[in-house]
């Protein structure tokens, strides 16, 4: 059995190495002008066109590739230098949880972002291109085909025009032939020449037919499938740059809310510095106020005085009782007279500009504690 293989194999080794020579042998022929080509320009214009889709195709998906690759190192370029700022932001800074969550969801989107443009707009890429291979093969096949064909024509016509002249030779025998053979075997002779006539005649009419057949049924397919596959393209495109930017649009709407809220941490921080600033100089400037324990009068602060505070956030007023703050006013709180009034999260107090200057008290009101900061 094994033999039997190799001998098939190599009989069909044998048959397509005969089929190129042939093949080379016809286009040699064809570009001498000695054998006629068969031409389509209809058809040769859709592989022209199948060439330039196929071209723009693989030139979409090597960009829209090296794009992906600048997507993931920007990704890459914003999470090291989020989270340097993370390791760097101390403690008690203003907003380092908040600064820490958006490290975290910056990264986030960064990746969703990659990943949809990979599922969308690169996959549909890749599917498009996926079936460009086998359908240039099949225009390859047409070509060695029509060759075939046009090889089979050629010899087929030949044989014809052999054909006739052996008939005519055979209906006037050789003086030679009448002569050398009695007149019972020069029917024979006859008869034979025209078997063997008929015999090349017939098989080269069967290798035409059967090589028409199997040009023209790739032919047809071909011509079908062509025109709608470059009619493809623009579906495509629409959906590949539609994808794209409909991704790119998400993503920067939400980059750009995650920036303000960076740059609002930054700034409440530059903000805090700026108070404790303030604070620091105010505490070496200012002269140590009068004790009221010691001169049995209080000059230089309010009664009540506890400690000072500096407003961090603005404020305003809902209420008679209540006192509007400023951010960075300095305000002197004070005790309850009653401490039962006091509500939790609350205080009261004067701002200290008012009091300096006017020594009054009864700008007095009550402020969320949380909206301020001790110094």
């Amino acid at each position: 059995m094994a033999e039997i293989g190799k001998g098939v194999t190599a009989g069909k080794l044998a048959l397509n190495v005969q089929k190129r020579l042939s093949r080379a042998q016809e286009k040699v022929l064809q570009k001498l002008g000695k054998a006629d080509e068969t031409r389509d320009a209809a058809f040769e214009e859709l592989v022209a066109n199948f060439t330039k889709q196929m071209n723009e195709g693989s030139k979409l998906q090597k960009d829209l590739k090296s794009y992906m690759a600048a997507v993931k190192a920007m990704h890459d370029a914003s999470r090291r230098l989020q989270d340097c700022l993370a390791d760097m932001y101390e403690p008690d800074w203003f907003g380092k949880e908040e600064l820490d969550a958006l490290v975290e969801d910056t990264d986030t989107l960064w990746l969703s972002f990659h990943q949809n443009l990979t599922d969308k707009s690169l996959l549909c890429m890749d599917t498009y291109l996926a079936q460009f291979p086998e359908i240039k093969s099949r225009i390859a096949k047409r070509e060695r085909k029509l060759v075939d064909f046009d090889s089979a024509r050629h010899h087929f016509a030949s044989l014809q025009k052999g054909k006739k002249k052996d008939e005519a030779k055979i209906a006037k025998p050789a003086a030679l032939l009448e002569m050398a053979a009695p007149s019972w075997a020069q029917g024979l002779i006859s008869a034979h020449q025209v078997a063997q006539t008929n015999l090349s005649y017939n098989q080269a009419e069967e290798d035409l037919g059967r090589a028409q057949k199997i040009f023209e049924e790739l032919n047809v397919e071909l011509q079908d499938e062509l025109p709608t596959l470059w009619d493809s393209r623009v579906g495509v495109y629409v959906s590949t740059f539609q994808s794209l930017a409909g991704h790119q649009e998400s993503f920067h709407k939400e980059m750009s809310k995650l920036s303000q809220n960076l740059n609002d941490i930054m700034t409440k921080l530059e903000e805090q510095r700026q108070i404790n600033e303030e604070a620091n100089h105010s505490e070496s400037t200012s002269p140590a106020p009068k004790s009221s324990v010691t001169n049995g009068s209080d000059a230089e602060l309010p009664p009540g005085f506890l400690y000072k505070v500096k407003a961090v956030h603005e404020y305003t007023a809902t209420d008679n009782d209540e006192l509007e703050l400023k951010v960075g006013d300095s305000v002197l709180v004070l005790a309850f007279d009653n401490p039962d009034e006091q509500d939790d999260g609350w205080l009261l107090g004067v701002k200290e500009s008012h009091w300096f200057q006017k020594k009054d008290i009864s700008a007095k009101g009550v402020f969320p504690e949380n909206f301020t900061q001790k110094v």
